[in-house]
């Protein structure tokens, strides 16, 4: 199978419609996309440990597509055993669940807000291992049918409906991820297509052990829980009694509302309720307590009379009634979360929502300010500390590019004048991030600000004007953190506010090194039928690399100039997919030529000229380099690879090669947290030099 060679010239007039192999090509790559994407979503809210590592599921997942393409025509057949893998790793996560502690904070960086500092156990270490071992088996069968079938078809066609399917299958997910999600659900669809492809004994087999993964998959997460884009989320009574299961129909108006807790990826989150303390008795048990008052009301007790807010992380919307409570005309919400706001609207007491006062925008706070070129009396950011990573692909948290120098600067822009500028943090007690915020605030701002805390929480103001009101509270005082060590502020380049300095924490660094002992032990002696990996499977691992770590870049950068949103990262995706498929075609149709030159030039360019300055562009003008710009690198190097697969005297090899790359490149993007964004430029141009240096060598040996 791996020496088949075809003439794709004599495809050219070939019918479109495809036969059995090119449909089960197709079938596969979205069996795989969307399994991993399901996974990849399912995992962390089954089990909190994963919560801050779920890119590299991502990774594992391209780790095991890759070693099973160079299984490819070898002994035995595994395409079986997808639905038993899947069930193992379901069952591990459920036993996982009884024997991990949660994700809290390490000495090297702050997690889901924890207030204490443990080094996570030895034992989560073995866990985490294993979880990302048993994702990697799990798409193992899939890639030695791609594999086989890449043997039957030729093989740029092969490569087009693989693409086609990858695409297909991102779309989807992305499609059933936002309208409707459900893990049992979406994992019968992957499921259910591996059953339709299966045959005899493998049939049989795959229906009653998928239904048994379905099962598992039900008990291992709340039924009750909602699906947000970006969280798993649940409801509970603010005194941790279970909510019921609708909130009392006049929760706006009644006296003595409850207060409720709502918890994502199973860490506290929000509260919903109301900070009105006239909707509440003197003894009731839910009345909000002087520190929370206080801390949604500083920004207009230092601001008095202010006519108009805007609430960055606005959430449950206590920060935006308490702008409407202190006699705010018009304030302006946002929220990335949709699920969150509506969840509010049914179970928050205040009711601000319902408000007309107030206008709600879904939208990253980011973007948002980019965006809008309106100024306010205050502006407030809420607590948005994130509890999840943005995109799968990357390791940068959710509120990455709301808590650097120029997005806190994007703020300041907004205030207008005699207005304050309002950041609210939460720093679990830890003096560097406290002094860290201070310092970010400054430099945003130009102004030393006013910092108040309590209970580890820290909220800084800053006034427009000159002068520093001293105001009387009764729970938070006002402070000054003094001298400290000098700190690294995030930028843009490097947004990693919860990092105490430039370093990969060593948790991570232990699952990144047994995932990269895996990629060498596979190369080392996962061998393709017909010898050895040799410079033309070379070209294609470094290929695969500063592919993976091209689309992460590509992601990020856009996050930046459209907001850090699931439909930027699906669309960002799903766009770069299209572009391979785009050059793949082209190579096909003889339509241009491959040239590394021209792959350095792209590269340059989109590498080269600064965010700042595509920020400062109209949205028009972001959209055209996000279209034009952006793919351009994506573009040539899928036309090198294509032009090099089509010469291929072993496809499959070249393909598994090529997937195995991606694993690396994964694996490289965790060095923006020491080098930054600038500094992955770099390493993506060091791969794709690595990749024309194996080329060359290729040609010299013919």
């Amino acid at each position: 199978m791996g020496a088949t060679v075809y003439d794709e010239g004599a495809t050219s007039s070939a019918s479109w419609w495809p036969g059995a192999p090119e449909r089960g090509l197709f079938a596969c790559a979205f069996i795989a996309l969307f399994a991993e994407l399901m996974l990849i979503r399912w995992v962390p809210a089954a089990l909190e440990l994963v919560s801050y590592y779920s890119n590299l599921l991502l990774v594992s997942s391209f780790f095991g597509l890759g070693v099973g393409v160079l299984l490819a025509g070898r002994r035995p057949a595994l395409f079986g055993w997808f639905p038993a893998l899947l069930l193992v790793e379901v069952g591990l996560l459920l036993l996982a669940q009884r024997v991990t502690l949660p994700s809290t904070g390490t000495t090297e960086e702050l997690r889901l807000a924890a207030g204490e500092w443990v080094d996570t156990r030895a034992w989560n270490y073995v866990v985490l291992v294993a979880v990302f071992a048993a994702n990697t088996a799990v798409l193992v069968p899939i890639g030695q049918r791609l594999g086989e079938l890449f043997g039957r078809v030729p093989v740029l066609r092969a490569y087009g409906f693989d693409l086609g399917g990858s695409l297909a299958g991102t779309t989807a997910f992305g499609i059933f991820s936002y309208t409707a999600f459900s893990p049992v659900i979406g994992m019968a669809i992957p499921l259910g297509l591996h059953a339709v492809l299966a045959t005899g004994r493998q049939r049989l087999a795959a229906i009653p052990l998928g239904l048994a993964t379905l099962a598992l998959m039900g008990q291992a997460t709340d039924p009750r829980a909602i699906w947000s884009p970006y969280y798993y989320v649940q409801i509970r009574s603010a005194d941790g009694s279970p909510a019921p299961d609708e909130p009392p129909p006049d929760i706006r108006t009644m006296l003595d509302p409850p207060q409720f807790v709502v918890s994502v990826n199973h860490s506290f989150y929000q509260y919903h309720g109301s900070m009105d303390p006239d909707r509440y008795g003197e003894e009731s048990a839910w009345r909000p307590g002087p520190a929370a008052l206080e801390r949604h009301a500083i920004p207009h007790r230092v601001r008095p009379g202010a006519r108009t807010a805007l609430v960055l992380g606005a959430g449950g919307g206590l920060d935006v009634e308490a702008a409407l409570l202190h006699g705010v005309a018009q304030v302006d919400a946002v929220d990335i979360d949709p699920k969150l706001v509506s969840i509010a609207r049914r179970w928050s007491a205040n009711g601000v929502y319902h408000d007309p006062r107030v206008r709600v925008h879904i939208d990253d706070a980011r973007a948002h300010l980019e965006r809008d070129p309106r100024t306010y009396d205050c502006v407030v950011f809420g607590l948005l500390d994130s509890h999840a990573l943005f995109s799968s692909m990357s390791n940068v948290r959710l509120d990455g590019y709301v808590y650097t120098v120029e997005g806190l600067r994007a703020g300041w822009r907004r205030v207008a004048p005699g207005g304050v500028l309002s950041v609210s943090f939460y720093v679990a007690g830890q003096q560097w991030l406290a002094v860290r915020l201070e310092r970010l605030v400054e430099l945003a701002t130009g102004r030393a600000p006013l910092l108040f805390t309590e209970g580890g929480t820290l909220v800084a103001i800053v006034p427009r004007d000159a002068a520093r009101p001293s105001i009387p509270l009764a729970a938070f005082r006002q402070v000054e953190l003094g001298e400290a060590p000098p700190q690294v502020v995030p930028t843009d380049d490097w947004p990693f506010l919860y990092l105490r300095e430039r370093a990969i924490p060593r948790d991570y660094l232990l699952v990144l090194i047994s995932l990269a002992l895996g990629v060498v032990a596979a190369v080392a002696t996962v061998r393709p039928v017909g010898g050895r990996l040799g410079a033309l499977e070379a070209q294609s691992f470094f290929l695969g690399a500063g592919f993976l770590l091209l689309q992460t870049k590509s992601i990020t950068d856009c996050s930046i100039y459209f907001g850090a949103t699931w439909l930027v990262t699906t669309a960002v995706v799903a766009g770069v997919l299209l572009m391979v498929l785009l050059a793949n075609l082209a190579t096909i149709k003889g339509v241009g030529r491959a040239s590394y030159a021209c792959l350095f030039a792209a590269l340059v360019v989109t590498c080269a000229v600064p965010r700042e300055w595509i920020l400062g562009l109209p949205l028009p003008g972001r959209l055209a380099w996000a279209v034009l710009a952006v793919p351009l690198p994506i573009f040539f190097a899928g036309q090198i690879f294509s032009t090099a697969f089509r010469a291929a005297p072993r496809p499959a090899a070249l393909f598994g090669a090529n997937l195995l790359g991606a694993t690396l490149g994964g694996l490289c993007e965790y060095g923006s947290m020491v080098v930054g964004s600038r500094g992955l430029s770099a390493l993506l141009i060091a791969l794709y030099g690595l990749s024309l240096v194996a080329a060359r060598r290729a040609a010299a040996r013919g």
